[in-house]
């Protein structure tokens, strides 16, 4: 009837919400996060990695479902594994970044008479540190690689989707549909974790610099770690690297 399906669909849209909590989502959104503490880029961070994950996850999967095509397991393994590698990478990034980077703190005021908490690396510095350094502007970019981050999640879970929504709706066009519901459910589920993780950041900043410096470290050691768990998972345990 047309109220199941609506149901179905509905059930789509929270299930995509729920997709975007999984762990290697998080792993990958908490270390773009820590490149942030702007509110607003946060929610722009999340919703650009909702959108690239939306795209390809929608794209692939409606096209294997409407020409009636199969993703292998092979497929679908590479694609895990390549998710498993760039985890391993945007963790040892931040790490990276913590080691080389000599993060200053201090409070101070923009022209336009606007006071707050400021901080940025004085590695590149081989001169004293002076006030002017700190004027700098506050603009909300594009992330094209939070959305290349997304893309490449949307690659590798189109098929447990496709399977998903096989068994939950019969005809094409309300797979179609139930596909495009999971996708905006999980834009809003990742720019709703992507705030859960920069408010935190952001309000570390007001209390000690090490608090700060602590959970960019735990988030950089856990994404290396979940990567290098998911390669090892998909590469000797699923046989495709033996």
């Amino acid at each position: 009837t047309l109220m199941t399906l609506a149901n179905t669909l509905l059930f789509g849209f929270l299930i995509g919400f729920k997709h975007a909590l999984e762990a290697d989502h998080i792993a990958a959104v908490a270390s773009l996060a820590t490149e942030s503490r702007s509110i607003k880029k946060g929610f722009a961070l999340g919703a650009t990695w909702g959108l690239g994950h939306m795209i390809t996850l929608f794209t692939f999967s409606s096209t294997v479902l409407i020409f009636d095509t199969v993703v292998s397991k092979q497929t679908t393994f590479i694609l895990e594994f390549l998710v498993g590698c760039m985890l391993v990478f945007m963790g040892g990034r931040v790490i990276k970044e913590i080691i080389n980077q000599r993060i200053h703190f201090h409070m101070h005021s923009h022209l336009d008479g606007v006071t707050h908490t400021h901080f940025h690396s004085h590695a590149r510095d081989n001169i004293e540190h002076q006030p002017k350094l700190h004027q700098h502007s506050h603009q909300n970019k594009f992330s094209p690689r939070a959305l290349m981050v997304g893309m490449m999640h949307g690659m590798a879970g189109s098929a447990a989707l496709i399977i998903l929504a096989l068994d939950s709706v019969s005809s094409i066009g309300a797979m179609v549909v139930y596909i495009f519901l999971f996708g905006i459910g999980s834009i809003l589920g990742m720019t709703l974790l992507s705030l859960m993780i920069i408010i935190p950041l952001r309000n570390s900043i007001q209390t000690t610099k090490h608090t700060y410096l602590g959970l960019r470290t735990f988030i950089g050691l856990g994404t290396l770690f979940l990567g290098m768990l998911i390669m090892y998972e998909v590469g000797v345990n699923n046989g495709l690297l033996i």
